[in-house]
């Protein structure tokens, strides 16, 4: 077996290190392709870059979504960029689920949420949809809202008149832009303690704009 084989093997699994393991699936999401870069509703996908960038993976094409697959804390970590488009996020992370054999509770999702102000982060053990199509799409995928999620506040669209999909589309101002950003190195660092059960420890500590 050359080198990039067993690499190949050992990062995903086949091997008894990787099968051992508690796995984990950091669902990101967002809408593929360059168009959506640096909108409100990628923000989980820059959330997944800031992971990925931390634990020096790369993505690559898989089961309907970008996949890098690392361990962290002994754990093996499977994290994704569905490319499904947002409505459509429950079928790549049911697909990677079920390739993994992870179980519900062991999905944690990270999203953009347009009720809370832009900056601010929420960290959840499970609930519902709060009207996020995203959301809706993985739990009626996964068959319940019993999972762990980290919400990155993007802020509420300017008026009741406005369109909401032109502003989730869009793309903010510096300012809100920057309060994000924080949001999302934020959420990059909380995922593993939501990992360990440290939910409202992360929540204390992450939780806040900085």
């Amino acid at each position: 077996m050359d080198i990039l084989k067993l690499i190949d093997s050992v990062t995903h699994g086949r091997n008894g290190k990787g099968r051992d393991a508690e796995t984990w699936l950091i669902a990101c999401l967002g809408n593929p392709g360059r168009e959506y870069d640096g909108t409100r509703h990628n923000a989980g996908f820059s959330a997944a870059d800031v992971i990925a960038e931390e634990n020096g993976c790369r993505f690559r094409t898989s089961r309907g979504s970008l996949e890098s697959v690392f361990f962290l804390d002994g754990k093996r970590i499977v994290l994704i960029k569905p490319q499904t488009y947002m409505n459509r996020s429950g079928e790549a992370v049911a697909a990677a689920a079920k390739f993994y054999g992870i179980v519900p509770e062991h999905i944690i999702v990270i999203y953009d949420d347009i009720n809370l102000e832009p900056g601010v982060l929420r960290i959840r053990r499970s609930g519902s949809a709060g009207g996020h199509n995203g959301m809706k799409s993985i739990i009626s995928c996964v068959g319940t809202d019993g999972f762990p999620r980290i919400r990155i506040g993007v802020g509420a669209k300017p008026d009741a008149g406005a369109d909401l999909a032109a502003h989730v589309l869009g793309r903010p101002g510096s300012e809100d832009r920057e309060k994000i950003s924080g949001a999302v190195r934020r959420a990059a660092k909380a995922f593993p303690m939501v990992m360990a059960g440290k939910i409202d420890e992360a929540q204390s500590l992450y939780c806040r704009e900085k």
